[in-house]
């Protein structure tokens, strides 16, 4: 899953001029086109957009210990966060729902905590960064085998939605 930062809006003024054919069909004097040149675009509107790399990581069951897939994530994600300071990040710790409740929000937020400092490790500034555990209450899959368990032992990584506007994507795994 990506996530689009949109540091500004593009306004392309170009689609209000006239086509280069429609402009050899209308001929204007060459003083007349040269004294109302098109004028550049303001610095916020040449702003460019960014894709924020946003998705999920696992856990082994009972585990905050980072996997090697889950480190070559979070490399490319805290090298984004330290490039693009004004970027804010939440970490949600998740859990599948064997152990007590308790022991659960303690694990997710082990499992948050882990990541987070893996990415300011990284780069990534702690102020970038919030983290909460939200313990089995919310499951990615319902089931109650092994397979929907492996998909619940995450943490996810949710862009603040005053820096960022969401882009859904297909997620690669």
């Amino acid at each position: 899953m990506k996530v689009v930062v949109a540091v500004a809006m593009v306004v392309a003024c170009s689609h209000a001029q006239p086509a280069p054919e429609s402009a050899a069909a209308n001929p204007q004097p060459a003083s007349k086109a040269e004294a109302a040149p098109t004028p550049p675009p303001s610095s916020a509107a040449a702003a460019p957009t960014v894709t924020v790399p946003t998705g999920s990581i696992y856990f082994d069951f009972d585990s905050a210990d980072l996997k090697p897939q889950a480190e070559e994530f979070l490399t490319r994600l805290g090298e984004f966060m330290a490039k693009y300071p004004d970027v804010k990040l939440r970490i949600e710790g998740n859990c599948d729902e064997r152990g007590s409740e308790e022991y659960n929000i303690a694990l997710g937020q082990r499992r948050a905590d882990a990541a987070k400092k893996y990415l300011v490790r990284i780069g990534a500034r702690d102020g970038q960064i919030t983290t909460v555990s939200y313990g089995e209450d919310r499951p990615r899959a319902k089931g109650h085998d092994e397979e929907s368990w492996r998909q619940n032992r995450r943490d996810d990584f949710i862009p603040d939605r005053g820096t960022v506007q969401e882009k859904p994507v297909s997620e690669n795994g």
